[in-house]
């Protein structure tokens, strides 16, 4: 088994190879740029390709010969898509096209998955949450008609070229390392700066804690992934948990495992211009399909994120 991960050495990218590996496929990553990270470099062939170039990614797919693609690459913060709109909509369509379109040319019959996001869905009702698939998009962010476009790309790729594609949309995930400025590791890293720091007291900041958002650990993520590639048909699937978790459960876990007195204050500055209130998504739809379901608790995710930033930090220092 011959397997292509686009976005290899980002959060969500690593932990995939790793269990890619595990599984005993041959896995061939794709980067934008060179890193300076011995744990990235290691990850196995690893190649550094800006996927808006269409010559080098049709190189990099008619060299690696792949049977799956999983297609992860995209600028991928929310609140950085605020701040360049342009940019964020430019890289991940032009990205996704050149992608899909070396995947036409030089492995047509490779099994691809397009990870795309809950995000897209907007501002859904409570009443009509959980989640599901057939829920009309409102993405209420630039970053969000980014994956809504890229969706559509795929889709019409399957239906017109025939391509053999998965589409994904996982909702929130968190785990060992994810980088900031996403909200469990943004809180995560503060607290483990405040240990290292021998400090007592730490006023973390944050944007709106009263808000509900569907977790799930990376490490099931990728499990998702994997086993949506392996049995499931080519639709749409959601990954998600079921279940909304209240920002403060993640103080909550912080408080548990640090002896360091927490916090919270409000950070206007990481508010977004637009933010749901309260998310959690189907997954029976994949569940169905794959068998998939997640296996990680929530209080194991942040214990794990805040070791993965000590870890970090004490070795930076």
């Amino acid at each position: 088994m011959r397997v292509l991960v686009t976005g290899a050495t980002g959060f969500v990218g690593r932990h995939l190879t790793g269990f890619s590996r595990a599984e005993g496929a041959h896995v061939v990553g794709v980067a934008r740029t060179p890193v300076l990270d011995r744990e990235a470099e290691m990850a196995g062939e690893l190649r550094f390709v800006d996927l808006t170039d269409r010559e080098r990614t049709a190189k990099a797919i008619r060299e690696a010969r792949p049977d799956w693609v999983f297609h992860l690459a995209a600028d991928a913060s929310v609140a950085r898509s605020w701040a360049a709109p342009e940019e964020t909509l430019q890289n991940n369509l032009s990205s996704g096209l050149s992608l899909l379109e070396a995947v036409r040319v030089e492995a047509p019959s490779a099994r691809v998955l397009v990870a795309g996001s809950g995000e897209q869905y907007g501002a859904v009702p409570l009443e009509q949450q959980p989640i599901a698939e057939d829920e009309p998009l409102r993405p209420q962010s630039p970053y969000a008609v980014s994956k809504a476009a890229v969706e559509l790309l795929a889709g019409f790729y399957a239906d017109v070229h025939g391509l053999r594609i998965v589409r994904t949309r996982a909702f929130n995930h968190a785990g060992p390392g994810q980088q900031e400025p996403y909200v469990v590791a943004s809180l995560a890293r503060q607290v483990a700066a405040a240990e290292l720091a021998g400090d007592r007291r730490l006023e973390l900041r944050s944007g709106d804690l009263t808000i509900r958002r569907d977790f799930t650990d990376v490490r099931d993520v990728v499990r998702a992934y994997w086993l949506a590639l392996e049995h499931a048909r080519e639709d749409v699937y959601n990954v998600c948990s079921g279940r909304s978790v209240p920002l403060t459960d993640v103080i909550a876990e912080l408080r548990r495992r640090s002896s360091v007195e927490i916090v919270p204050v409000r950070d206007p500055t990481l508010l977004r211009p637009v933010d749901v209130r309260e998310v959690s998504g189907s997954r029976e739809k994949l569940t169905q399909a794959s068998g998939w379901r997640p296996e990680i608790r929530f209080a194991t995710t942040v214990r794990d994120a805040l070791q993965s930033w000590r870890d970090r930090l004490a070795s930076a220092s």
